[in-house]
């Protein structure tokens, strides 16, 4: 990171101090994140932009040592000292600036803070009504700090990429007509036409095939969209998504070019993944996951299980083979420690769902303990447990 201005604040950054620079007098600024007092010494964490360093007041600096006593949990300091390695059995790798310490000679106290209403040096949970009533607290905390510049870097890849590949950036109105989508308009007045309003967009679609037909061809922008509906998970009344349009292109041009994007997209958070991606299909997505937007991580996939059981004497299965049907399974690894309830809670929810009902088994040395289980052979239930990859101590699920 570019160095910070020379003036009486700082002429450093103290995230950066490394051990090529023990010797230099440095003057760094930021918010004391941690205080200890080990003897006649006083260590200050102090932290910045750039991330932490450790200050130590000590005797030989007198005033600057007594008035150090007085330093307390986010209050805002300038320092001024040698920057020295630390002694040996005290570098602490966890951290960049792990191998030295700035040993004060003066400071000054340029805002002393309240106690905070939670602690900003740890990252446990808060309530949230709380952490937003002092969103300023919430985010000085290390993982709001890593998240938004994570965001930052890839937004940056982003738009370095698309740059590269030829799009131009456009922004597109925010004030504009109603063009319904999905959800509800958030309405804007009009002070000038009475009785009119504006919308806010969902979605620039209007905006980007306008640019198409000027003849733009390759347009993207990170577009600010507004939807009034409730929300969830994956929906939320205002957001930003990357935008992008293109002209003369075939299917395939697309999902290549947004290959590309993610591999740097990714790379970007420290993932490397190699090209082509896996493409998965929609209907093997809903065979396999049971969503057309899966998350692969836990792997647990759904397989069919009708061939093991075609000749069951298990009525349910047999005779929804009968019919036409299918039977499939999915394995929950580690699951034999759900209660009895929770899989009972889980065919309730299976019923509401529309299925007839849910079977469930925890597999085990030598076989399985469910409900159906002495109505399966040892073949039926080594069979099923072979095709989903089944362990002792995994729990399966089984629709038919």
């Amino acid at each position: 990171m570019k160095p910070p201005p020379d003036n009486r604040f700082r002429n450093a950054w103290g995230g950066d101090a490394r051990a090529a620079a023990v010797g230099e007098q440095l003057r760094v600024a930021g918010w004391v994140h941690r205080r200890r007092d080990h003897g006649g010494l006083i260590f200050i964490d102090l932290r910045d932009r750039a991330g932490l360093l450790q200050l130590v007041f000590r005797p030989e600096a007198p005033e600057a040592h007594a008035a150090a006593h007085r330093l307390r949990s986010e209050d805002v300091l300038c320092a001024t000292g040698t920057l020295a390695r630390r002694e040996q059995g005290t570098v602490n790798p966890k951290l960049p600036t792990g191998e030295v310490e700035l040993h004060v000679s003066e400071f000054e106290l340029l805002s002393d803070a309240e106690t905070p209403p939670f602690q900003v040096d740890e990252d446990d949970d808060v309530d949230e009504a709380l952490r937003l009533r002092h969103r300023y607290l919430d985010l000085r905390r290390t993982r709001m700090r890593s998240g938004l510049e994570l965001r930052h870097e890839v937004v940056r890849t982003m738009r370095e990429h698309l740059n590269a590949e030829g799009f131009l950036e456009i922004e597109t109105p925010i004030l504009t007509r109603s063009t319904p989508e999905g959800a509800r308009d958030y309405l804007v007045p009009s002070r000038t036409q009475h009785g009119s309003w504006y919308a806010l967009p969902q979605s620039p679609q209007l905006f980007k095939q306008l640019l198409m037909v000027a003849g733009y061809e390759r347009y993207y922008q990170l577009a600010r969209c507004f939807r009034d509906e409730d929300q969830r998970a994956d929906r939320q009344a205002e957001f930003t998504q990357l935008d992008i349009e293109l002209s003369f292109v075939e299917e395939d041009d697309v999902i290549e070019l947004c290959d590309r994007l993610l591999q740097a997209v990714l790379a970007a958070g420290g993932i490397e993944v190699s090209l082509p991606l896996e493409r998965v299909s929609y209907d093997d997505a809903l065979l396999r996951y049971g969503s057309d937007r899966p998350d692969r991580r836990p792997g647990m996939e759904i397989a069919d299980l009708g061939e093991v059981f075609t000749e069951s004497e298990f009525k349910v299965f047999a005779g929804a083979l009968a019919a036409g049907g299918v039977v499939r399974g999915l394995r929950i690894p580690g699951g034999g420690e759900l209660p009895r309830k929770r899989f009972d809670e889980l065919t309730e929810e299976a019923q509401a769902l529309g299925a007839k009902g849910l079977v469930w088994a925890v597999v085990e040395d030598g076989g399985w303990r469910s409900p159906i289980a002495k109505f399966l052979s040892d073949e039926e239930i080594a069979g099923a447990s072979a095709v989903l990859g089944a362990k002792p101590g995994d729990a399966l699920l089984v629709v038919a």
